[in-house]
């Protein structure tokens, strides 16, 4: 998962919960047509499978080799397209898309997995519209094990309607479980069923949104099914109003990207300026905005925007990150919280030393939330290794955490 430039990974938080659906049944095929009509308009409602790969074991771990470590590579996959009914960030009715994997293991109950992605600038580098992302090679990886998966693409990105409200509480949550609701669906007109314990986990932008996501199962009555079974947040932003003000001084890695991305978004959500004019400086002011619409590689915008946020914002905008006020600082400050409850699920936070892009205080952060609310945790430092190497590094050991976690249930 090295940083290149035609292919970025960046990050961001995510915001707090909004409310959420309930869960429609499971279609069974003997359940007939008025079954489907009326689970039409909820959430997580399948609209469309379109079968994405079919591979052996072998084929697997050749897809993994020399990108994530293939040992524990035990079953062949099935992998699917899945469009699927949710919410955007006003909360009203759209679609969105996933991967879900199935492992060829002839298990019919089976352990779930959802995993969330770090951000993305281009909608069709997700685990459902590009073979070669990193996110459909973890996928594959957590299915091989014997485990189903639920890998949401998020709204506006792959081939979700409409634009990516990057960050925003109602439409990260609620894609994810929709996400769980529509692999549910899945798996059981395929004669399987997926147990109500849900190993989350996520890296980047998905380590808050781990977070969130176990949260919303687990305290926020999000679903009347699903349940937290184990929490793996993985190089986390856990503490957004310094990472933010971090990038506005130039002292993290792709820091004009990833503040770039950020305030667009925001300013789409929540009004942050009142013209481009306000926040970049010319000539970016121009052409900021549209690069970031969803259908420009991040190589693209790398190529077009200047590397650090001094050469590309105006002074004015970026003392405004660096000391929030109003409507900025009130979303904030519930993203520098995400960890600020008690699981009742084993949690471990992998994050390394060697990240430029987030810093390891933001893991501790996260520990220290969860320690003062009596959360059992580990801490686990992956090495002298980058943001995308960190990664690569924390797969196995999540796996394997999964598994200890499954067996003491």
């Amino acid at each position: 998962m090295t940083l290149r430039r035609t292919n970025i990974r960046i990050l961001a938080g995510v915001a707090v919960l909004g409310s959420l659906t309930a869960l429609p049944a499971p279609v069974s095929a003997a359940a007939g047509p008025h079954s489907e009509r009326a689970q039409r308009a909820q959430g997580g409602t399948v609209v469309s499978v379109e079968r994405a790969a079919d591979l052996t074991a072998e084929e697997v771990a050749g897809e993994l080799r020399g990108k994530i470590d293939a040992s524990q590579v035990r079953y062949g996959v099935t992998a699917y397209r899945v469009t699927y009914r949710t919410t955007d960030s006003a909360g009203a009715p759209t679609t969105a898309s996933q991967l879900v994997v199935l492992p060829r293991n002839g298990a019919r109950d089976l352990s779930t997995v959802s995993w969330l992605h770090g951000t993305t600038v281009y909608r069709k580098d997700v685990a459902s519209e590009n073979p070669k992302s990193n996110d459909r090679l973890v996928a594959l990886l957590f299915a091989s094990t014997g485990r189903a998966v639920s890998a949401p693409d998020y709204v506006g990105l792959g081939s979700g309607e409409g634009f990516h409200p990057y960050g925003d509480p109602r439409a990260t949550v609620a894609a994810s479980v929709d996400g769980l609701r529509a692999a549910r669906t899945l798996a059981h007109r395929n004669g399987r069923e997926l147990k109500r314990k849900v190993q989350v986990s996520g890296f980047s932008q998905g380590g808050p949104a781990t977070m969130l996501v176990g949260r919303a199962l687990q305290r926020e009555g999000a679903d009347r099914y699903f349940r937290p079974g184990a929490l793996a947040p993985v190089g986390g932003p856990f503490d957004l109003s310094a990472f933010e003000a971090a990038a506005a001084d130039d002292r993290i890695a792709n820091s004009g990207l990833y503040l770039a991305y950020f305030v667009t978004a925001w300013n789409r959500m929540y009004g942050l300026y009142t013209s481009p004019g306000d926040a970049f400086r010319s000539p970016y002011d121009t052409k900021v905005e549209r690069l970031f619409d969803g259908h420009h590689t991040a190589g693209r915008i790398v190529g077009e925007l200047p590397a650090t946020s001094r050469d590309l914002f105006t002074e004015d905008f970026l003392n405004k990150i660096r000391e929030p006020e109003g409507v900025l600082k009130d979303r904030l400050r519930p993203m520098d919280n995400t960890c600020d409850w008690r699981p009742n699920v084993p949690v471990e936070i992998f994050h390394g030393r060697g990240d430029k892009d987030v810093d390891f205080r933001h893991a501790t952060h996260c520990a220290d939330q969860l320690t003062r609310n009596g959360a059992a945790h580990r801490l686990t430092d992956v090495g002298d290794h980058d943001h995308n190497g960190s990664v690569r590094q924390a797969l196995p050991r999540i796996v394997r955490f999964f598994d200890e976690s499954a067996k003491s249930e």
